[in-house]
Order: structure tokens, then C-alpha cells, then sequence
């Protein structure tokens, strides 16, 4: 479970944001709430803004900060640059390191992990939990100076600390040399968060997922709650194996589906390879994926009758909501965070208030999974399912250039229920302002 996360001059963003998952206490609705310790946990949080505010960049920001987590080992080689975006509209920023920072809950310990990073090397880095009432140090990094408290690990610790570049995290290295208490923790970023993928990524999707059948079905079920015409689906995935003495033209009979291109490539590359002294044999083969939809129509006499389609003709809403489908499920099924840029391209309001609604019901979610998406569309602030404390604003400044994020509870003179009415008007900012005099 995520309880806040904090980061400062990346992109868009240049001073420390916070974006908390942790509940207020505010007269709402409190169903759906994680009771975790003495924190009360939100199970989704809704944020707005105009276009160009800073919206994706703060998706980008965590994803980011994951994605390095969990592979700097791997790609940071020497004199690799840290992939960090500093703020750009300000001359003191550039050689500030960026910063990032997690709260969460894995296997029922609390950890506090961040770090601090220019382009160049890694500044600052630690790694905190709570075995009881106060924190403990796992490690805590000052550039290449370490720190490591007392105990029969300890000399492992420092170990590992002179296998650590400057440009690499000491938390990624150690995990790569078995070090556990930096797995257990780890096991969050690696498993437990997970971000939305877009529509056309969805046969690799399916086939990730082909020895999930509860997955899968999930994906039915999304289709056809969707009320798009889906009655049934069927999923095959094949192995196709390409003849190396098969010309162009055979090819390209015996795979009408590949691109004329595709099949050329392929055929001169099984020859070229053919033609080695040291290749005694030849063999390519491709997964070949086949998802059937079947929709009800009427046949020549009237009567009921279903219809098969390829998924390339469904409707991109439908596909969207089937790449979905997966990783909202795997949330719901193993608990964790999924982020989603744009929750609502292609999906119908009232759809995209089922999926929240399924994040926010501790029945359909009994393992306290959570949902972080940025919309646009200003009804999900009308969502009986969602509090006050669930919605939150990111909006730019006009001098400096700065997004900023901000939440309903951090707005001092909030009064009213009608949220949304409020918010056009201006009320909490994060609306685009036009004059009298703008050319539209």
C-alpha cells in the first residue's frame, strides 16, 4: 500500500510535492478506507487539470523513479547518466538533483525509501522501516559515503557498498547481491506497482497473460459489462514456424496476414544465415495470436445468431478496456498501486465510475489495492464512491512555469457540496482561463 510519495524538481515540478494516500478527517463518507496502524488509507485518488498543468508528468515521475529502482543494476554502466529531467525554467536548477521518496506498507512493515540524484551520480539514498513504534536504518548514503548501523550484517553491508557506482542505487545492488532485507522491500516497486499500458500494446498483453485463465476472463468480463456487444471471446496463441528454403512469395502464401516487408526481411535473413559454414540448421518461429470476439446479430430469417470478429475490428474503447482489464485485476487479485495516465480515453463515464467503483468496494477489493489516474472528466468529482480527500488538483503558475499539486483538503475556504460546479467556476484553480480578448 502507498501511503505518500514526494518528489521535487523533475519536469514540470520544481519545488517538493506530496502526493498522500493517506485519509483526512473530514465529515465524508468513509466507506472503502484501509485501516493500516494509525493510518487510514485512501483506495483511490482522482487527479485533475487543465491541459499542459503537470498532470502526466507526475505519472512520469513515478514511473520513472520505479523504473530505475528496480533496473539500475542493468543499465547504469559506467559513465551512463542517471535519467533524471530537472526543472528547466529556473537558472538554479539545473545542477539541483532531483528528488523522490515512497511511504508504503509491504508485508505488513512500513518503509521509507528515497533517494536524490543529478544527472550525473546518485547525492543522497536510504532506506528506513518500522519493526515498531520508531524507525530503524536498513542503510543511509551521503555520495559515496555510507552508513550502516550495528550488527551482524553490517560487514555485508559494507560489502556491498564497494560494488556501488556513483551513478548506481546501493538499494538496486544490493537486492543483485541477495542482500533480504532490500528484496523484501523491493518486492513493492517490482510487484506491486504497476501502470496502465496504452490500448495497443494489448495482444502483447494477452500473451503475457495466456497461462492466467482468471486474467483472461477478466478481460471478457470488462468487454462485455461494457455493454459493447460482446457475448464471447476466445484467445489462441500458435507457434508459427517459417520454412528456411520457403522463397518470398511462399512465405507469403502460407502467412497471408504478414506485411509484405516483414516476409521479404525474413527470407533474406534465413538465407543469409543459410549461408554461414558454421549453420548447420536454420529455424525461426513466431507466436501467433488469434482473439475472436463474438457479437449477437440477426441471420436472413430474423433469428438470433452470433457473429465472430478479430479483435483489430473492435472499437479502440473496447480495446482499451481489455488492456485495462489486466493489470486492474492483478491489483484487485495480489493487492498494490496502479497508475493510469487519462483514465477516461475511450470509456464511457459511467464505465470508468464501474472500474473505480471496483477499487473503492472492499468486497471486489479485499487486498487493499489502490488507483492513482489523471482525468479530465470533471464526473468523477460527482461519484457517490469518492471523498473529498480522493480528488486533487495540478495546476501551473503563470510566472514561474511550476506545476504544483495540490488536494480539496489542502484548500482551506472549500465549503459546498457541489464539487464540480465549484471547480469550473475557477473555485480551486486548475481550469484554463480565457478572455475576452483570447482569439478561440
Amino acid at each position: 500500500m502507498l501511503i505518500e510519495f514526494r518528489f521535487s524538481n523533475y519536469r514540470s515540478y520544481q519545488e517538493m510535492n506530496i502526493l498522500s494516500m493517506e485519509a483526512r478527517g473530514i465529515q465524508d463518507d468513509a466507506g472503502g478506507l484501509t485501516t493500516w496502524g494509525k493510518y487510514k488509507l485512501l483506495p483511490s485518488m482522482a487527479i485533475l487539470g487543465k491541459n499542459g498543468s503537470g498532470k502526466s508528468n507526475l505519472i512520469r515521475a513515478f514511473w520513472l523513479a520505479v523504473q530505475f529502482i528496480t533496473h539500475s543494476q542493468m543499465t547504469q554502466h559506467e559513465g551512463a547518466r542517471v535519467p533524471v529531467r530537472p526543472f528547466r525554467l529556473c537558472d538554479s536548477t539545473e545542477d539541483k538533483p532531483t528528488t523522490f521518496e515512497f511511504t508504503f506498507v509491504e508485508d505488513s512493515v512500513r518503509y521509507v525509501y528515497g533517494f536524490k540524484a543529478t544527472t550525473e551520480r546518485i547525492t543522497e539514498e536510504y532506506l528506513r522501516y518500522f519493526p515498531r513504534r520508531y524507525p530503524a536504518v536498513i542503510f543511509e548514503r551521503n555520495g559515496q559515503k555510507f552508513y550502516f548501523p550495528a550488527g551482524s550484517d553490517k560487514k555485508f553491508k559494507e560489502l556491498i557498498s564497494t560494488a556501488v557506482a556513483p551513478n548506481q542505487l546501493y538499494f538496486s545492488v544490493a537486492c543483485a547481491m541477495n542482500y533480504q532485507p532490500c528484496i523484501q522491500a523491493m518486492n513493492w516497486f517490482r510487484n506491486k506497482v504497476k501502470f496502465t499500458r496504452n490500448y495497443t500494446d494489448l495482444p502483447e498483453v494477452i500473451k503475457e497473460n495466456m497461462d492466467h485463465e482468471q486474467i483472461l476472463n477478466a478481460m471478457k468480463q470488462y468487454a462485455q459489462e461494457a455493454d459493447v456487444g460482446i457475448e464471447d471471446m476466445q484467445f489462441e496463441l500458435n507457434h508459427v514456424r517459417f520454412d528456411p528454403s520457403a522463397t518470398t512469395e511462399e512465405m507469403a502464401r502460407q502467412n497471408p496476414d504478414m506485411p509484405e516487408e516483414l516476409s521479404r526481411a525474413i527470407t533474406a535473413f534465413m538465407q543469409s544465415l543459410s549461408a554461414s559454414p558454421n549453420t548447420s540448421e536454420v529455424s525461426l518461429s513466431r507466436q501467433e495470436l488469434k482473439v475472436t470476439t463474438y457479437h449477437h446479430g440477426l441471420d436472413s430469417n430474423g433469428k438470433i445468431k452470433n457473429y465472430s470478429m478479430s479483435l483489430q475490428e473492435e472499437s479502440d474503447g473496447t480495446r482499451r478496456i481489455m488492456a485495462l482489464a489486466p493489470d486492474l485485476e492483478s491489483v484487485l487479485q495480489n493487492g498494490g498501486v496502479l497508475l493510469a495516465d487519462e483514465l477516461e480515453i475511450g470509456i464511457h463515464p459511467l464505465m470508468m465510475q464501474e472500474l473505480i467503483r471496483r477499487v473503492q468496494d472492499p468486497k471486489t477489493n479485499p487486498n487493499h489495492a489502490q488507483l492513482i489516474f489523471t482525468t479530465h472528466d470533471v464526473t468523477v468529482m460527482n461519484f457517490h464512491a469518492l471523498r473529498r480527500d480522493q480528488i486533487a488538483f495540478v495546476d501551473k503558475d503563470r510566472n514561474s512555469g511550476a506545476s504544483e499539486l495540490y488536494q480539496i483538503k489542502d484548500i482551506r475556504d472549500f465549503s459546498g457540496s457541489n464539487i464540480v460546479s465549484s471547480y469550473l467556476a475557477g473555485k480551486f484553480g486548475a481550469v484554463p482561463e480565457f478572455h475576452e480578448e483570447d482569439d478561440l
